[in-house]
């Protein structure tokens, strides 16, 4: 998120996994340079967070907006809220950046969640947040029945792309994962919703109040941006006029990180020294050194042997 802030003056975070977004709430909660949006289980559930009053402090008052949900929630209520949060959020905060935090245990079916929505309704986020056309950053998250997982993922990689895939799940690997019916989507639970239609209208109309108090797309002060950190090179070494002092990039550059695992320019030759190498170079030298003492001691010894033999 922070390197995304590098080249956008405003982004918004949306998280619509089951659980609150804490933790990035929690980073940018006094800033207006980042929005967060979470869609979300609230109550008796973890982390405990995201009441519709927390909404931020200090210069990023109102820059927090939480929709606390109740167990259940189907395709068709999601929708109905999601498209109005969204559109209204863009038309006041007017980001230049989106990251979709797409966490899919809010599916039907998850191990740890309690809401009822289809991969074709969780993807539904996906393809509203691209109609309005900005750079958009999709993140995973949560999701505990690996193989729903794995379904809204590759569905919403697809949408994404603007690719169509059928239902059918090709051959695999993995195959007998995907069974009984070994399909792309999943059909929704007969759970009941307990998000009544006064309950979802009551929460979007306190959320547009909230979001009349913000000061229109307010203005960033922007510092010069950096340039990326891998460059390709300027050109051969061998060209460099050797009298003219380099740089300390490029001095940088020429310095060999002896931990990193690479084909050494001497390979086959010893090969670049590790602590392996230092071992087996120390092990080396304590057997040539014993070696030696064994020598001096035989060539001693014929010595002495020698000079008494000469005095008899």
């Amino acid at each position: 998120m922070f390197v995304v802030l590098i080249y956008h003056q405003r982004v918004l975070y949306i998280d619509i996994d089951i659980h609150h977004g804490d933790g990035v709430e929690e980073a940018f909660y006094t800033t207006d340079r980042v929005m967060t949006v979470s869609f979300h289980k609230y109550g008796e559930y973890f982390p405990g967070t995201g009441d519709l009053r927390d909404i931020g402090a200090g210069k990023g008052k109102y820059y927090a907006v939480n929709f606390p949900m109740r167990d259940g929630i189907d395709d068709e209520s999601y929708g109905q809220i999601f498209k109005p949060i969204i559109s209204k959020v863009m038309e006041m905060y007017q980001p230049s950046a989106v990251v979709l935090q797409c966490g899919a245990d809010s599916l039907s079916g998850d191990r740890l969640g309690c809401f009822n929505l289809t991969v074709k309704g969780h993807a539904k986020c996906v393809e509203v947040v691209k109609t309005f056309n900005l750079p958009l950053l999709m993140l995973g998250g949560g999701g505990y029945t690996i193989r729903n997982v794995a379904r809204c993922w590759t569905y919403e990689t697809a949408v994404a792309l603007d690719c169509e895939i059928p239902n059918e799940l090709p051959y695999n690997d993995y195959f007998e994962y995907f069974g009984p019916d070994f399909k792309l989507h999943i059909s929704p639970s007969n759970m009941t919703n307990q998000n009544t239609p006064e309950y979802m209208e009551k929460i979007k109309q306190r959320l547009f109040e909230n979001l009349r108090m913000l000061p229109h797309a307010p203005g960033v002060q922007m510092q010069a941006i950096p340039e990326d950190a891998i460059q390709e090179d300027s050109g051969d070494e061998e060209a460099e006029d050797p009298d003219k002092r380099i740089s300390i990039r490029a001095s940088d550059k020429r310095i060999a990180c002896e931990e990193e695992f690479s084909d050494s320019e001497d390979e086959g030759e010893g090969g670049r020294r590790n602590v392996a190498d230092h071992k087996k170079g120390t092990k080396k030298a304590r057997l040539e050194e014993d070696k030696k003492e064994n020598d001096d001691k035989k060539s001693g010894d014929f010595v002495f042997k020698y000079c008494a033999t000469t005095a008899i």
